[in-house]
């Protein structure tokens, strides 16, 4: 069953301008994705992709390394937009290297089903001026990229998950292991069945 069909949805990040798609199941260079970037570029990319030597931080377990969300990679201070109205539902700040940093997630309505978003590697002032019950409206600017130092040491981008699980907290499974694939998935639908074909 198409959940998407007949939705109209804002674009989370502002792509009008000239961007790539990055694949990151070829390798992953932080220096020269941030080059890339302070340079003016901009990319998405990612979901269901397997990322080998990406996730290095003990909270990975050596083992997840599917990417469950799409990340567009844009400037620090970028803001960031909900896709349809909805409500601010949680917001953390997971500060440790390799993690989200600040993070903000929306819960909408898809035809009377609840569909959250994640926010994550925002900049603290995002979450900052956000709380739990907020309304949003599509199109409405909900934050703004973080810097390094305040997204989990990233290079600057948006990851950007949907889930049909309330995931209960401002945290969902940004990757998951090989064996978890089939069934994260299901629970966490591909971002282009709303924003329409990035890549």
């Amino acid at each position: 069953m198409n959940h998407f069909k007949d939705i109209t949805s804002h674009p989370v990040i502002d792509l009008s301008e000239p961007y790539e798609v990055l694949d990151l199941s070829i390798g992953y260079n932080p220096a020269k994705i941030t080059a890339f970037i302070e340079n003016g570029g901009r990319a998405a990319g990612g979901y269901n992709e397997k990322r080998t030597k990406m996730y290095l931080a003990p909270h990975f377990g050596k083992v997840r390394d599917i990417h469950m969300g799409i990340d567009f990679w844009a400037p620090a201070g970028e803001p960031v937009f909900a896709a349809l109205d909805g409500e601010v539902m949680y917001t953390a700040n997971h500060a440790e290297d390799g993690n989200y940093g600040a993070t903000i997630v929306l819960k909408h309505q898809i035809n009377k089903i609840p569909l959250f978003a994640l926010y994550g590697h925002l900049s603290l002032k995002s979450i900052e001026e956000s709380s739990p019950g907020k309304s949003v409206f599509a199109g409405e600017p909900i934050g703004w990229l973080g810097t390094p130092q305040e997204n989990g040491n990233w290079p600057p981008h948006l990851h950007y998950q949907l889930s049909w699980k309330d995931p209960g907290a401002a945290d969902m499974p940004g990757v998951v292991a090989q064996q978890d694939r089939k069934q994260a998935i299901e629970i966490y639908p591909d971002p282009r069945k709303l924003l329409g074909k990035i890549y």
